[in-house]
């Protein structure tokens, strides 16, 4: 079929041909991986979860439950993507934690770009989980992190 004919399958939606595929939730490690970030996103119900973790390059999901944050945090060396995939967001960033200057309301479908060296939070503020996923660059989180809640996560940044 060439790029300028109809498919037979125009007048179908996409939900209706998209095939279920059951979400692995897992750190696929540095190996080649393909699979749809949004069910995975939308799958988790961990604070945190690692989904691939390469050598320059990790993946997180996300769950953030209503009224809460992910915590007042720096990546001095890392830069860093988030992408919501549910939910609203206040995201707030600045060059020390008392500072946060840079304020804007995010939600389903917005990216946020956060530069290394940056103070910054986002808090959930809709009434239901915020789903998002982030990209660092370098890797942040061990490999096969998973947090189930952020108490579990703020621990493991003590230990780390």
């Amino acid at each position: 079929m060439s790029c300028n004919q109809n498919s037979p399958n125009d007048n179908v939606t996409e939900q209706e041909i998209k095939p279920k595929i059951e979400v692995l939730l897992q750190d696929y490690g540095a190996e080649p991986t393909v699979l749809n970030i949004e069910d995975n996103t939308l799958s988790n119900d961990n604070f945190r979860t690692a989904l691939w973790t390469g050598t320059q390059l990790q993946v997180t999901v996300m769950s953030i439950p209503a009224g809460c944050d992910i915590g007042l945090e720096q990546h001095p060396d890392t830069d860093q993507f988030l992408r919501i995939e549910e939910g609203t967001a206040q995201v707030m960033m600045g060059d020390t934690e008392e500072s946060l200057t840079f304020v804007k309301t995010a939600e389903k479908d917005f990216a946020i770009f956060v530069p290394a060296g940056k103070w910054h939070n986002i808090i959930n503020t809709g009434d239901k989980p915020l789903k998002l996923y982030s990209i660092y660059s370098p890797v942040e989180h061990p490999h096969g992190t998973v947090h189930k809640t952020f108490e579990e996560a703020e621990e493991a940044e003590h230990q780390h």
